[in-house]
């Protein structure tokens, strides 16, 4: 009765992968909130702007994170490869089909 459930964090592929969606929105949210600021510096209230501001920061933090979370992983795909040598194991099965 050992049922296991899948999670999208099963394998280190699965984890970049959502990692880097999660880069993207980021992206994209930032921009979208430069341009808030951008319209708020004449339009709103100082408060609102810092307020924008905060936000701006705090996504530029969070990007800073993702970016060595996957660069992290990156490392840690490596070194598992290497461990269980599946980069040989490509590498021969990639020279097998070519001949």
């Amino acid at each position: 009765m050992n049922c296991r459930i899948e999670t999208p964090f099963d394998n280190i592929e699965s984890a970049q992968q959502y990692i880097r969606l999660l880069a993207e929105t980021v992206a994209e949210t930032k921009s979208h909130v430069e341009n808030e600021i951008t319209l708020a510096t004449s339009q709103m209230p100082d408060g609102t702007v810092q307020a924008l501001r905060m936000v701006e920061y705090n996504l530029d933090k969070l990007q800073r994170y993702l970016a060595g979370s996957s660069r992290t992983l990156n490392d840690l795909r490596t070194l598992r490869r290497f461990l269980f040598q599946e980069r040989k194991a490509t590498n021969d099965s990639k020279r097998g089909r070519a001949a």
